[in-house]
């Protein structure tokens, strides 16, 4: 559906000239993969309002990465904790031209953005804010599709397969190495750390390189990852802090292909064109996972009803269904993906099939 009055740039001044350049606000204040998988929608917006400031609010520590994307022009610094809505923007000078919630659905989000009185609001309709008349929500629908299909409905046309952004220039740290990435930001996605060091450590006899990642605070789980691998102390990349943004993006750029949960890191994959196998448990791999390419792999076992969110993927302990899933699957699915060739981009998604191919033989 398209709204009957798609929204355009606003009146230039009496004399003919544009009142300065208008700015459009972006609310997405949450982690790495949210902003990643918010990429089609922020180029949708950037090529239908090219003469706007694009301005994202989100926190600070995603600068480097949202200005690797090519297409935010300045971060407004913005965060809550876990996956709430920040209480107030710093946001300061004229009303925003546009304000786009791509945050999520209520009023704590919806309301927030109108205090600043833009002059137009995109978001989805909620009861709570029945003076916003936009599209329905869909719980079972994936991320990228989702913001994608709002801004459609206010007349912006948006491809959710336009997933990448440039690949870095900067040299890896470890070309042609398999990441393995056991962190995430809730346990209910980690796979368990001994599964990952066994992955490791056959991966590391069979001849490829290995390096583990580790986001700030995850230094000790990378470190036993490794150890418990056999591999190298300098295997061990972040974890006192972050890796920055632009050795991350390096490094997975021209790895041999990344071994990861539903986490940030997958999302990095998809979005510089690296093979990846990526396992999934609480939530399925047709919400959050990959495009549909030969080059993203995930492993997925739900049972049950086939509820797209069959567990909390917040929860204190990992998923049953991420349980399910073994060293020897895991193996397998790495040695069948393609060996990525240089330089490699990102492969677009199916607008209408954005989930991954399921490994054969596995639940889709």
């Amino acid at each position: 559906m398209t709204a009957a009055n798609p929204w355009r740039p606003g009146p230039a001044a009496p004399d003919g000239t544009a009142p300065g350049r208008p700015r459009v606000l972006v609310l997405r204040a949450l982690g790495l993969g949210d902003l990643l998988a918010a990429v089609p929608a922020l180029r949708a917006l950037r090529r239908h309002l090219p003469g706007h400031e694009l301005v994202l609010a989100a926190p600070g520590r995603l600068s480097a990465a949202a200005a690797a994307t090519g297409l935010v022009d300045r971060l407004l610094p913005a965060a809550a904790p876990g996956r709430a809505v920040p209480g107030e923007l710093p946001w300061t000078g004229p009303e925003p031209d546009l304000a786009v919630d791509l945050h999520g659905n209520g009023p704590p989000s919806h309301l927030l953005l109108q205090r600043l009185r833009p002059r137009r609001l995109f978001a989805y309709a909620h009861p709570g804010t029945p003076d916003i008349a936009g599209p329905v929500w869909r719980d079972d629908e994936h991320e990228r599709e989702r913001w994608c299909r709002l801004l459609g409905w206010y007349g912006v046309p948006a491809d959710p397969g336009e997933v990448a952004i440039p690949r870095p220039e900067v040299p890896s740290p470890a070309p042609g190495a398999v990441v393995v990435h056991p962190g995430a930001d809730a346990a209910a996605r980690r796979w368990p750390p001994e599964r990952f060091a066994a992955v490791a450590a056959v991966l590391r006899r069979r001849g490829h390189e290995v390096v583990v990642t580790a986001g700030a605070g995850e230094e000790d789980l990378a470190r036993f990852v490794a150890q418990a691998a056999g591999l190298p102390r300098g295997a061990v990349l972040g974890g006192a802090a972050d890796v920055p943004f632009g050795v991350l993006a390096a490094l997975v750029a021209r790895a041999r292909c990344v071994v990861v949960g539903d986490t940030g890191l997958a999302h990095l994959a998809t979005a510089l064109g690296t093979p990846s196998v990526v396992l999934f448990g609480p939530v399925a791999p047709r919400l959050w996972g990959p495009p549909s390419h030969p080059r993203h792999r995930v492993l997925w076992h739900p049972g049950g009803d086939g509820s797209p969110r069959p567990g909390d993927a917040h929860g204190p302990r990992s998923d049953a269904r991420l349980l399910r899933i073994t060293v020897d699957e895991v193996l397998g699915a790495v040695e069948e993906l393609p060996v990525p060739t240089t330089p490699l981009g990102p492969a677009p998604a199916r607008p209408h099939a954005p989930a991954p191919a399921p490994v054969p033989g596995h639940a889709p």
